[in-house]
């Protein structure tokens, strides 16, 4: 995508840097990009539902959605939840309600059949947009930390899905079913009858996600899962006691543990949505636990995804201030200077 297909304005973090908020707020630019392009395409009629995934952000019962529609003659219509569809604890404050005003967003009630929604009415040929505008409502005031926490539907008229190009890193939901073998009551998902062994169930989801066989699937002499992303290589390792389903990945090998490595480990971990980070001996390590007791393939989708984008930042925004070696770093080892060492930004 050039710059000149980029949303406009979306986003836009001030950053002189090359550092971890701006790799969030390019996977915010490559969401709302494939949107732009996705909504011209639809045919009258055809709808597409974006949620903030309430178990991985950890909102229960409260569904922050937006919902688009394309009508006849390019029209398009879109309604985002507002607070009367919430519970109370996760209700927008009048700041954020105002916030979405100002993103264009008509108050609930005001646009013909919205509800008790918030309400736009725009154009085929405004997809850009309305893009940012959806981009921004998800991130900054809905809270979503990255799209990766974001899935989506993408029906017709007759409500039958479409297979579409993916919205970034968003996950579609008819692949999330795949995963669960078309039906997660057959033993891949959790529950009282868990007809499939767990390292049976992680390899078919795993498997799903990488459009490949199980028989397929890389795996070591332990048994770890393998998958590259970028420079870095993650893991996926099943354990029996307790039943648990790590997704790491050795961030950076040859380290020196000083104490500038583990404060800035530390900063980053809290701000981390998920996972951890931390030192063992000479190498960084990267992690996200997703139980194996009550399985839910959607929360490894949502580990693996998470877990390929980091570290392939992380590895690469680490080795630049500490030296080592990455996965696939060819040449590494040269640590930065004393004084190169920046703080943490948000992920």
């Amino acid at each position: 995508m050039t710059a000149e297909d980029q949303p406009e304005g979306i986003l836009m973090d001030e950053s002189s840097t090359a550092d971890l908020r701006a790799k969030v707020t390019e996977a915010w630019r490559e969401f709302a990009g494939a949107m732009a392009d996705l909504i011209p395409a639809l045919e009258p009629g055809s709808h597409v539902d974006v949620t903030l995934d309430p178990t991985a952000s950890g909102t229960g019962t409260a569904i922050y959605s937006v919902s688009m529609r394309v009508l006849d003659d390019g029209v398009v219509e879109a309604l985002a939840v507002g607070n009367a569809e919430l519970p109370e604890g996760f209700r927008m404050d009048r700041s954020a309600v105002a916030d979405m005003v100002a993103l264009g967003w008509s108050p609930p009630g005001v646009l013909a059949d919205s509800g008790e929604s918030f309400g736009l009415r725009t154009s085929t040929d405004q997809a850009r947009r309305l893009a940012t505008t959806v981009s921004r409502t998800l991130r900054d005031v809905y809270g979503a930390p990255h799209p990766a926490f974001l899935v989506y539907l993408v029906h017709d008229a007759d409500d039958e899905p479409l297979d579409t190009v993916p919205l970034g890193t968003a996950r579609h939901e008819p692949d999330l079913d795949a995963a669960r073998l078309d039906d997660l009551d057959d033993g891949l998902g959790g529950g009282a009858d868990e007809a499939l062994p767990l390292d049976d169930r992680v390899r078919t989801v795993v498997a799903t996600m990488s459009k490949t066989t199980v028989d397929q699937l890389q795996q070591d002499a332990d048994g770890d899962i393998g998958i590259r992303a970028g420079s870095a290589m993650v893991f996926v390792r099943v354990r029996d006691n307790p039943p648990l389903v790590d997704v790491f990945s050795p961030i950076l090998t040859e380290v020196e543990p000083t104490e500038q490595l583990y404060v800035r480990l530390s900063e980053l971990t809290n701000r981390m949505p998920i996972g951890r980070l931390y030192c063992a001996q000479d190498t960084v390590w990267a992690s996200v636990p997703v139980f194996g007791r009550n399985f839910q393939p959607t929360h490894l989708m949502l580990a693996v995804q998470v877990m390929t984008g980091l570290a392939d930042e992380l590895d690469d925004r680490l080795h630049g201030e500490f030296g080592g070696r990455r996965f696939f770093g060819e040449g590494d080892k040269p640590p930065a200077g004393p004084d190169d060492h920046r703080p943490g930004m948000y992920l």
